[in-house]
Parts: structure tokens; C-alpha cells; sequence
């Protein structure tokens, strides 16, 4: 009943007046569609924080697996280098000297990046390519807007359309693969400041004309008949249709340049060894340092050679002795800022008592010596002639001022850090032929590349050669000059100019091939040595502080009829007008400036700079504490001085001869001494004191006067 009435009233009765739980049901949906949309909005916030926390862990465990691949990697190269190591005392003990350590690191590094490349699989993937179509360059940091996240990205380099689909996804691969900044910055300032530090200055400056003439102006022709023969090879590989790039003339100069820097490590080595022929040994040496110096400058130089006008790769007058410019200003500061820094140290610990403390001396002449390198490169210079000076000068003035446990303590560590970096460097040479990504393989330009650099090293020792011995009385005998051609290894510098730029498709040709030449010179050149060494007849066995005997080509004894005609029949080191005017100089003023060592400045400075004077001459000078230690000292020395014996007769500079003569004498009264070398005759301690001789060796019996 009740409910028919109600029916009967109709919806207006039935709104005004309905139960009370009626009411709730028309605001039903909207109570429960305000819970949901609550519900709905703290369960996202929980999923978003959810989410966050699973990115924040995802993100540990691989900042986690990143430093654990680090570490795995850096260890691969340290077993590398430790087997290496008890590989080379095995060699040295067994007397196996057909393979350097050089060599096997070589080796042990293929066959690291073998298993690398082929025993690991792949850890990682790569996302969707991002189309950037709009921009017309690439940028080296790149922000990335994902869902309001900014990720950071670092350009790795460019790939090519057709290798885009076999980018490396292995994770370890990328780790073993170092920026190519390490070998700049760290690995090669030990290496080429060892080479200055270590330099044998008596045999260096001796053959300073030749060392010059080969480095500078033989690296120059060398760079210009390689780059030149490699142009024709490029041309030939455009006619047959084997380049698929773009590969120009200043390319072709460029690889010319990096290719000439020789590094006869393992040849060098050899003759350490076997103790072979002195002046030999400083000719390839002195070479081999200047001439890194020159091909580094040298390649730089090219890479800045801009013509004007639309074709950027013509050639233009104007930007080549623009180029020009830049390579003698670059040497010309990079010697200078290597000097300067070596002169500061010097002065340092001169005028501090550092030598009180060894261990502060040794690290701040550690400290001074690397910065020489990051100092230059930050200037524009280069870091490789200024840290090459800076070991020279170091060596020849900062060396003197340092305590007896400085001195050792410099010597070994940067000889452990130069074995330890040179080894580093040849064992990624072998890893890096698997592990590198970039390898650009062309049979024709790999062999037109060893024709070319046999050819441009004959073109530069043999005429040069010739020309040398023009001025030369200790003639480059062929026997030589054969050497110097077989010698010319590439190694560390080669490969760091190389790797240093691989973006475009000529400089990745170019590193593959440098790689090649280096393992075929390494291995092959550096394994004949010792037999060329035979086959050339070349002396072994030799006392590095001993001259060549008169039956050599490379050394004279001239007799004459009295001291005139001696002095008029010197050799050519010994009327080395140049070496001697800067010797006088050094020792007369550099020397007593810079070292305890020396004249003190009061008895060769003008009376008015008599203050200065003081100031600047160290106390040990007067008290004559410390004599001076000059390893180059026989070269002011003439022949008038000396009486050399060679078996069962004496001869003299002015043509008197004995027989059966066991002693050497100096004779320093028989002509009119210069003040400089009177100086140095009372400071060596000799004056008119006979001087035993064992063989041809010059033994000075030093007094000790402390």
C-alpha cells in the first residue's frame, strides 16, 4: 500500500520526502569516486618513490659493476707487466737476446686482447638512436631531458653509417680501452724525461753537430718523402676503388710526420748490453730524443696549416711559412720553458737547505720535472721538447745541488717509472689490436707504407751522411751509417701520435698501420740486431769511458812537429770552437749560479758587480767543499795535454813517441793555458801530477779536499 501511494505521487513526493538512507545513495559515486582518485594518488606517490628507489639501487650496482671492471682492468695490465717482468729475467738469465722485453709485452698484450675480444661476451646494450637532425655539429657533453631527468652523455667519437650496428657492447672492452690523453699526460713525461736525464753528455756532445743534423733536418726530408710517396699510395687506392674516404695531401704529410719518430728501444738496449761502439750508441740515441721532439712539433705544425680561401687543403704560400712559424715558435718555447723550469730548480735547492731533508728535495724535483710537461701543453707548447730539456738542464745543474740520497733516489724512480710506462705502453700496443674499435685495414696503404719509410730512412741517413763526413774528421763509416738505417724502429711516440686523433677515416687508416710497422720493427728489426751487429763488424765489448782506438775509423791520433801543428791537427770535437766558448761560459759563470760547483763569481765577474757577486756564490765554493763534478771536463783539454799509450809505443800530440810506456802524463806547462782551464786543472785537482792510465783510459787522481 505504502509503497503503491508512493509510486502513485510521483518522483516530486518521492524527492520530498525519502528515507534517509536514500539520501546517501545519489552522493554514493561521488564519495567513491573522491576515495579512488585518494587511493589512485597515494598509491602513485608510493610506486613513484618505489620507483625512485629502484633507480638510486639500479644506479649503485652499476656505478658498483663500473669500479669493479676498473679495477679488473687495471689489474690485466699489471699481470701483464709483472709477467713480462719475470719473463725478461728469464731471458737475461738464459741469454736470449732475440726477442727485447719490449717486444714480448708485445706479445703478451695479443694475446690478452685475444681473450678479451673473443672469450667475453657481451654485457651491455644499446638503446634506440636519437635523430639530432637539426643541428650541424656534434657537441662533446650532452644533456638529455628523460621524463624530467637530465642524464649527461660524453662524445665518445664519431661511427660510421655502415658500422653502426657493430658498436662494441662489451663493457670490458671499453674499460681496457684508455683515453688517449693517459699516454700524453702520464706515460710519456717519465719516458722522455728519463732520456734527458740519463743523457751520456760527453758521447751527446761529441756528435752534437751530426745528432742535430740527423734529427731536425733528417726528420724534415723524412717527413716530406713519405708524405709524398703516401700520396701517390692514396691516389693509386682511389684509381683501384679501395678508398672509401676522404684522405688528403696534409693527411699523407701528417702520417709522414708521426711515422718519423724512430724509438730504437730495443736496439738501444742491445748496445747497453753488449757495451757496442760509444759514438755509435750517441749518434742513435741523441737521434732518437731530438727526433721525437722534432716529429711532434713537426705534426702539430702541419695540423695547423690553414690556407685561405674555399679548398682548405691547397697548397698556400702564405700558411705554409705560417706553418713554419708555429713549428720554430713551439720548439723554440717549448726549450725555453723546459730550461726555465730546470733553472728554478736549480736555483731551489740551491739557495734552500732541502738537502737536509731527502725526501722533500726528491718529491719537489719529481713535482718540478712533470709539471715542465702539463705547464707547456697548458701554454700550447709542447710538453715532450719541454720536459726533454728539462731533464738535460736538470741532469746538468739541479743534480749537483742534491744530496747524495736525492740524487740516488731520482736516478732509480724515474728509471722504475720510464721501464714501467714503456712496457705499459707496448703491452696496450698488442691489446689494442683487438680491443680498439676504429681499425681501419688496408692492404695497399700498409705496404706502400714500409716502402715508403725504408725509403725515406736511406734518403735521410746515407746523403746526409755524406755531407757530415765532408766536415768530419771521425768519419760515419759505413759500417754506420748500414746500423743507423737498420735501427730506424718505431715505437711509443709513433703510436701516441697516432692514437692521440682516430675520428675521421684517414687518421683511423693511419693508426692501423702505424700499429703494424711498430710490431713488424719490433719484432723483426729488434730481433736482428745482434746478428747485424756481427755481420757489420761493429765493436762490442767497449768501456763507454773509453776512446776508440787510432786504427778506427771514427777516432785519429794526429801527429805533428810541435805544439803548433797539434793544435792545428785537433779533432773535430776537440776544435769544436762553439762547445768550447759555451763551455767557458757555463763553467765560468752558469755553473757557480746555479750549483755549489766552480769558480766563484768574485774572480770572474767585473769588480762593479762585486755585491751580486757574493750574493750569488755559494758558500761552498769558497770553501772549496765541493769540487767541481763535470763529466765533460776532457773536452777542454787538448792534445798538447795528453800522452796516450796503445800497446808497446807512446804517441804525443806534438809526434814524440816511447816504447813500453805504462803511464800518462799531463803536461800542462807546455803551452798557455786559457784562465778557464786553469781554473779547472786546480779544481779537478791534477795541475802537474802524473795521471795513471789503465789502457786508453784517463784515470785524474781527485784530491779529496774537504
Amino acid at each position: 500500500m505504502e509503497s503503491g501511494d508512493a509510486a502513485r505521487l510521483g518522483p516530486g513526493r518521492a524527492a520530498r520526502s525519502p528515507p534517509p538512507r536514500l539520501l546517501l545513495l545519489p552522493l554514493l559515486p561521488l564519495l567513491l569516486g573522491r576515495g579512488l582518485r585518494v587511493a589512485a594518488s597515494a598509491s602513485s606517490g608510493a610506486a613513484a618513490e618505489d620507483s625512485s628507489a629502484m633507480e638510486e639501487l639500479a644506479t649503485e650496482k652499476e656505478a658498483e659493476e663500473s669500479h669493479r671492471q676498473d679495477s679488473v682492468s687495471l689489474l690485466t695490465f699489471i699481470l701483464l707487466l709483472t709477467l713480462t717482468i719475470l719473463t725478461i729475467w728469464l731471458f737475461k738469465h738464459r741469454r736470449v737476446r732475440f726477442l727485447h722485453e719490449t717486444g714480448l709485452a708485445m706479445i703478451y698484450g695479443l694475446i690478452v686482447g685475444v681473450i678479451l675480444r673473443y672469450g667475453t661476451p657481451a654485457t651491455s646494450g644499446h638503446d634506440k638512436s636519437l635523430s639530432c637532425t637539426q643541428e650541424d655539429r656534434a657537441f662533446s657533453t650532452l644533456l638529455v631531458n628523460v621524463s624530467g631527468k637530465f642524464f649527461e652523455y660524453t662524445l665518445k667519437g664519431e661511427i660510421s653509417p655502415g658500422k653502426i650496428n657493430s658498436v662494441e657492447q662489451n663493457d670490458m672492452l671499453r674499460k681496457v680501452t684508455f683515453d688517449p690523453e693517459v699516454f700524453f699526460n702520464i706515460l710519456l713525461p717519465p719516458i722522455i724525461f728519463h732520456a734527458g736525464y740519463s743523457l751520456k753528455k760527453r758521447h751527446f756532445f761529441r756528435n752534437l753537430g751530426s745528432i742535430l743534423a740527423y734529427a731536425f733536418l733528417g726528420t724534415a726530408v723524412s717527413c716530406f718523402i713519405i708524405g709524398n710517396l703516401m700520396y701517390g699510395v692514396v691516389k693509386l687506392m682511389k684509381l683501384v676503388g679501395q678508398l672509401s674516404d676522404k684522405f688528403y695531401y696534409t693527411d699523407c704529410l701528417f702520417f709522414g710526420a708521426i711515422i718519423s719518430a724512430t724509438d730504437p728501444v730495443t736496439v738501444l738496449a742491445i748496445f747497453n748490453e753488449l757495451h757496442a761502439d760509444v759514438d755509435l750508441y750517441a749518434l742513435l740515441f741523441g737521434e732518437s730524443v731530438l727526433n721525437d721532439a722534432v716529429a711532434i712539433v713537426l705534426s702539430s705544425s702541419i695540423v695547423a696549416y690553414q690556407p685561405a680561401g674555399l679548398n682548405t687543403h691547397a697548397f698556400d704560400a702564405a700558411a705554409f711559412f705560417k706553418s713554419v712559424g708555429i713549428f720554430l715558435g713551439i720548439f723554440s718555447g717549448s726549450f725555453t720553458m723546459g730550461a726555465v723550469t730546470g733553472v728554478v730548480t736549480a736555483l731551489v735547492t740551491k739557495f734552500t737547505k732541502l738537502h737536509c731533508f731527502p725526501l722533500l728535495e726528491t718529491a719537489l724535483f719529481f713535482l718540478m720535472s712533470w709539471s715542465t710537461f702539463l705547464l707547456a701543453e697548458a701554454c700550447g707548447f709542447t710538453g715532450v721538447v719541454a720536459v726533454l730539456f728539462c731533464g738535460i738542464t736538470q741532469a746538468h745543474y739541479t743534480y749537483n745541488n742534491l744530496s747524495v740520497e736525492s740524487r740516488s733516489r731520482t736516478k732509480q724512480l724515474f728509471e722504475v717509472l720510464h721501464f714501467l710506462a714503456e712496457n705499459f705502453i707496448f703491452s696496450y700496443m698488442g691489446l689494442a689490436l683487438f680491443t680498439f674499435q676504429k681499425h681501419v685495414f688496408s692492404p695497399v696503404f700498409i705496404i706502400g707504407a714500409f716502402v715508403a719509410i725504408f725509403l725515406g730512412r736511406a734518403a735521410h741517413i746515407y746523403p746526409l751522411s755524406f755531407f757530415l763526413n765532408l766536415g768530419r774528421r771521425h768519419k760515419i763509416g759505413w759500417n754506420f751509417q748500414h746500423m743507423m738505417m737498420f735501427s730506424g724502429l718505431r715505437g711509443a711516440m709513433a703510436f701516441a701520435l697516432a692514437i692521440r686523433d682516430t675520428a675521421s677515416y684517414a687518421r683511423q687508416m693511419m693508426f692501423t698501420t702505424t700499429l703494424l710497422i711498430v710490431f713488424f720493427t719490433v719484432w723483426v728489426i729488434g730481433g736482428g740486431t745482434t746478428p747485424m751487429l756481427s755481420w757489420l763488424n761493429i765493436r762490442v765489448g767497449v768501456d763507454p769511458d773509453q776512446d776508440p782506438p787510432p786504427n778506427n775509423d771514427s777516432f785519429q791520433v794526429l801527429q805533428g812537429d810541435g805544439p803548433d801543428s797539434a793544435r792545428g791537427n785537433r779533432t773535430k770535437q776537440e776544435s769544436a770552437w762553439l762547445f768550447r766558448l759555451w763551455y767557458s761560459f757555463d763553467h765560468n759563470y752558469l755553473k757557480p749560479i746555479l750549483t755549489h760547483s766552480g769558480p766563484p763569481l768574485t774572480t770572474t765577474l767585473p769588480a762593479w758587480c762585486g755585491l751580486l757577486a757574493r750574493c750569488l756564490t755559494s758558500p761552498q765554493v769558497y770553501d772549496n767543499q765541493e769540487p767541481l763534478r763535470e763529466e765533460d771536463s776532457d773536452f777542454i783539454l787538448t792534445e798538447g795535454d795528453l800522452t796516450l799509450t796503445y800497446g808497446d809505443s807512446t804517441v804525443t800530440a806534438n809526434g814524440s813517441s816511447g816504447s813500453h810506456t805504462a803511464s800518462t802524463s799531463l803536461e800542462g806547462s807546455r803551452r798557455t793555458k786559457s784562465s778557464s782551464e786553469e781554473v779547472l786543472d786546480r779544481a779537478l785537482g791534477i795541475g802537474d801530477q802524473p795521471v795513471s792510465s789503465r789502457g786508453t783510459r784517463l784515470v785524474f787522481p781527485l784530491e779529496d779536499n774537504a
